[in-house]
């Protein structure tokens, strides 16, 4: 069966030409050219990736990310305008996945959208049976990979599927450093990554608010500077 895409932007010639190369790819599309028409969608069909524009005519792309969120942990990309920073780091705040700066390679989206669509598949049960630890205990943390759970002092820990990524990978890396570029590589495996990308740091960011951890005084996720992230074994 193949995956459910999202597509979600008012410029028709772009929602078009996404829809045509991921079609290509064998993937089955929803496409919509504004917000409000896109809720039923969300609600009725199960589907695997969102693609969103930020600027939307009836409501912008961060309050659609927000409202998928609420309900949903399946992988989203936002597509931001050229240089705007702010929206890149508030969307990955509102729990977006990655990010794609427009005007893009359509290569480059599809190459971004199977990255997003492997790490899914790997880290949620109902797509791919894992047979690797099933739990990791660590400090009042607990992480059910096969269920796609994590438990901080017994309280669910509501992550994205990217926060979760990253925090198995530093959980299963106990006592060692793994550098953003490490991490970045082994969740998107692609070759997008450079010094100025500060995706892996609003994630971490997210996750430490999320966990009531500090940058200052960290309990579990310690940046080691110059070099990358590590929780102590």
């Amino acid at each position: 069966m193949s995956e459910k895409i999202l597509i979600v932007d008012d410029e028709q010639e772009i929602a078009d030409l996404v829809e045509l190369y991921l079609k290509n790819e064998g993937y089955t599309v929803y496409k919509f050219y504004s917000a409000k028409d896109t809720l039923t969608c969300i609600d009725t069909v199960e589907l695997d990736l969102a693609i969103l524009d930020v600027m939307l005519p009836d409501m912008n792309g961060f309050q659609l990310c927000q409202k998928i969120r609420e309900r949903y942990t399946y992988p989203i990309i936002m597509l931001t305008a050229k240089d705007e920073e702010i929206d890149k780091i508030t969307g990955l705040t509102l729990g977006a996945d990655d990010y794609i700066t427009k005007p893009f390679r359509p290569l480059e989206m599809v190459a971004r959208v199977k990255a997003q669509l492997r790490r899914y598949k790997k880290y949620n049960p109902s797509h791919s049976a894992d047979h690797e630890e099933p739990v990791i205990v660590h400090s009042g943390l607990l992480m059910d990979i096969k269920n796609h759970e994590c438990l901080l002092d017994e309280r669910p820990l509501t992550l994205t599927p990217t926060e979760f990524s990253i925090l198995r990978i530093l959980l299963e890396n106990k006592g060692s450093v793994v550098s953003a570029e490490e991490l970045f590589r082994k969740i998107w495996k692609d070759e997008y990554y450079s010094k100025s990308n500060n995706t892996i740091t609003v994630h971490i960011r997210h996750l430490r608010e999320k966990m009531n951890d500090t940058l200052e005084n960290p309990k579990y996720i310690k940046t080691i500077w110059g070099v990358g992230y590590k929780i102590e074994g």
